[in-house]
């Protein structure tokens, strides 16, 4: 490996305060994370936000604040909004679906009322002041979520990103920008139909849609257009409490096809059986299967565990 594996704030320091928001967005700036997340949805008026899910209802106060918006599934979808109504919303830490339980109780307090939802534009905009102000190059890693969706809803999410990322600046492989998402059929549109020059990461998951784009051939098609892959760690390194962990074929294959790797997601109170310690758990994964860079909730301490595993100054 000639460079470092870079660190992710997934959505932002998501260990630390509500994902995507502003606030989790600059404390994982300041934690040192060298690239910051961004799962872009859009609104009923065409406005580009940051969300990771397509409806509202596990991490804000929709439903108390526009009572009867709900879709037959009884969610309330970000594209059944205008930005002006989102932006009376506030944002509170993850709960667990269809309950008014934290995810993770241990996080920050579900019920501050504190933080809102962030546009994409006002996003960019602290990242790329904070770079100005720091003096640093932090990164942005956007995914189209959900593009095939969001056509059905009558709005062509990839245009839409593309044309913002490119206001402010991120249009060409050497920007520090990031575009991912699990259609592969939309990655391959990025590069072609749209003509887009951005790094591109396919992301995977361990659904059977997937085996197909993880054989020898499937992984050499995604590498003719994508920078890397982005699978979850369980299909990196599987293990039990009772066996030390162990590689899958699948870092050796996606490099051997020239792709990079960007497992998600690391969290300290979501451990696997075989790690003791998000330390030990990031270390195992830096060092054994080779990754390029990975997301994590806690960007400080995966900064830490890379800065002490590969001298960085």
């Amino acid at each position: 490996m000639t460079t470092p594996p870079i660190v992710i704030a997934h959505r932002g320091a998501s260990g630390y305060l509500p994902e995507h928001t502003l606030a989790a967005k600059a404390l994982a700036y300041g934690l040192g994370a060298d690239y910051l997340e961004q799962d872009v949805v859009a609104t009923r008026d065409s406005r580009l936000v940051v969300l990771h899910d397509l409806y509202l209802d596990d991490v804000t106060d929709v439903a108390r604040r526009f009572p009867g918006r709900h879709r037959r599934d009884g969610r309330h979808y970000v594209v059944d909004f205008d930005l002006a109504e989102l932006e009376l919303l506030r944002v509170f830490e993850r709960r667990t679906p269809g309950s008014a339980v934290a995810k993770y109780p241990a996080r920050f307090p579900e019920d501050s009322g504190l933080l809102g939802i962030a546009t994409l534009a006002d996003e960019l905009r602290l990242v790329q002041g904070l770079n100005k102000s720091m003096g640093r190059t932090v990164g942005i890693y956007a995914e189209v979520k959900e593009p095939e969706w969001h056509r059905r809803q009558g709005i062509d999410l990839a245009p839409l990103l593309l044309a913002e990322l490119a206001a402010f600046g991120y249009s060409r492989a050497t920007d520090p920008a990031f575009v991912q998402c699990f259609d592969a059929a939309e990655l391959e549109r990025l590069k072609t139909e749209l003509g887009s020059d951005l790094k591109v990461i396919q992301l995977v998951g361990a659904e059977p849609r997937y085996a197909e784009l993880l054989t020898p051939a499937g992984l050499d098609r995604v590498a003719r257009h994508a920078y890397g892959l982005g699978p979850h760690h369980a299909q990196l390194v599987d293990g039990t409490a009772a066996e030390p962990p162990r590689l899958t074929a699948l870092s050796a294959l996606a490099h051997e096809a020239g792709l990079r790797l960007h497992p998600y997601t690391f969290r300290r109170d979501d451990l696997p059986a075989y790690a003791r310690s998000l330390e030990e758990w990031l270390e195992i994964f830096l060092t054994e299967a080779r990754v390029d860079g990975l997301f994590c909730d806690h960007p400080d301490v995966a900064v830490r565990v890379r800065d002490s595993l590969f001298k960085v100054q």
